[in-house]
């Protein structure tokens, strides 16, 4: 039986700006998507070592890491990117036209991972593109392992305390974590605890924040971003990826049409490029 998203979480993300699904992917892609995030972590420590870096943007080695855009060198990914559980959660909030906007891995070290301040995912496009005018996208955030308070899973402010909704607040970027901060007042959020296996949905506009990891084992999120459109930037031109996912309630995602030139940013682009070459 196919999984339908409840009216009751599509409500309350209109409403609120986030839902919880809970436990809706299976064991077995939940232990494979554990067993490809233990491979690009592994990757991007031995890229660091190779660089002689410990810190590449927000990604800190053994503390925090944030790894995009590496679906196409995994066999598997695309399976649950592109696959019918993802379509019906996208459709459900987003309609019947859906794009792959951005995917990456978030995790956190055990004993050390460190805190994630307060954002909106929008937030980091207006941070390049300051005149940026885009239409919310929707944010995925995949449990791995049971996210608690003590090893750091997010809390999420709701669109009517701040007045996010459609609006992106300026942030500026916090020395030394290079974390992006849209908000630092008093406000704690609702704490987000479920179990491995769970989907927080949230808006690019809703604010966000994580705490650090304080137990002994990795805390691990898969995190795919869609979008109802593809997201430009304030020249005209595409901001990431619009890789065609849905439309019109079809999946049509075809995996020899995924890297042309259309459905990826020239930036993007460059980056895989030179990571894999």
């Amino acid at each position: 039986m196919e999984y339908e998203v409840p009216t009751s979480s599509v409500d309350a993300y209109r409403e609120q700006g986030f839902a919880i699904l809970p436990s809706v992917i299976d064991e077995a892609t939940v232990a494979m998507l554990r067993e490809e995030s233990a491979y690009f972590v592994g990757y991007t420590d031995a890229a660091m070592d190779a660089e002689g870096v410990e810190v590449n943007g927000i990604t800190h080695r053994g503390k925090r890491y944030f790894i995009s855009n590496r679906y196409r060198s995994s066999a598997r990914l695309a399976d649950f990117l592109f696959g019918s559980l993802m379509a019906k959660i996208t459709t459900a909030f987003l309609g019947d036209t859906v794009f792959l906007f951005n995917e990456q891995w978030v995790v956190k070290g055990a004993g050390q991972g460190m805190k994630f301040s307060w954002h909106q995912d929008s937030g980091y496009v207006k941070a390049f593109d300051p005149a940026t005018r885009h239409t919310p996208y929707l944010t995925c955030w995949c449990a791995l392992d049971d996210m608690t308070d003590a090893n750091g899973t997010i809390s999420v402010l709701a669109h009517d305390v701040l007045g996010t909704r459609n609006h992106i607040l300026d942030h500026e970027r916090e020395d030394g974590t290079n974390d992006l901060i849209g908000y630092a007042g008093l406000e704690s959020g609702e704490l987000i605890t479920m179990e491995a296996g769970s989907v927080a949905v949230f808006s690019s506009t809703s604010l966000h924040r994580s705490g650090p990891n304080t137990t002994h084992q990795q805390r691990r999120v898969y995190l795919a971003q869609y979008s109802s459109e593809p997201l430009m930037s304030s020249s005209g031109k595409l901001w990431a990826q619009a890789v065609p996912f849905v439309a019109r309630g079809d999946m049509v995602y075809s995996k020899k049409d995924d890297f042309d030139k259309p459905v990826v940013s020239p930036r993007i682009r460059k980056n895989m490029q030179t990571e894999f070459a």
